[in-house]
């Protein structure tokens, strides 16, 4: 028997989506409430306002505007204007390979070059001290070399891997994942 829709089963839907971006959002690198407002807006047919994120998020207008402002300056939501109002309105990007795109392009600007830099610069400390040390020194300083480089190449064949796929865009997608099924088998 098919499901009776409601009158709330739309705002219902809305809601748990909210929720659950916000519950994922340490995977993203966001906060929680910076993933809720991102959520809102996506299902958002119309531009939202402040105003509204505070009342239906229950969010001080401090932590509104702090995480609106962080949206609009990764590029996952837009400042829009309503004809004939003064407040400031909002409109999430809806392409989802956008919203990819300009995620993976932040999170490997803010969390990967960082760490790919630490590392190089913690090779270069190892690498010194395994050419200076003599002993258990220096065999310690090799095994950390070593573990220092796999870290690398891992991060490096990850880094690769986002490129790619960000080169071949959405329509590439479906031909890199068929070939990712052949190989796994």
């Amino acid at each position: 028997m098919p499901e009776i829709l409601t009158e709330k089963t739309l705002p219902e839907s809305k809601a748990l989506f909210i929720r659950r971006w916000g519950e994922m959002s340490s995977y993203w690198g966001i906060n929680r409430t910076m993933a809720e407002i991102h959520a809102l807006l996506y299902v958002s047919t119309e531009p939202v306002c402040t105003d509204d994120v505070m009342a239906l998020l229950q969010v001080s207008r401090g932590n509104a505007s702090m995480n609106l402002r962080s949206l609009v300056d990764w590029g996952l939501i837009e400042r829009s204007h309503v004809r004939g109002d003064r407040k400031e309105y909002f409109a999430a990007r809806t392409s989802v390979w956008e919203m990819f795109e300009t995620i993976i392009r932040q999170r490997k600007r803010r969390e990967v070059e960082p760490i790919v830099e630490t590392i190089q610069r913690c090779r270069e400390m190892a690498a010194k001290e395994m050419n200076l040390a003599k002993g258990a020194k220096a065999v310690d300083a090799k095994a950390c070399l070593h573990r220092l480089d796999d870290m690398a190449k891992f991060i490096q064949v990850l880094g690769t891997t986002m490129d790619l796929l960000l080169k071949v865009g959405p329509k590439g997608m479906d031909r890199i994942t068929g070939l990712m099924m052949k190989i796994a088998g």
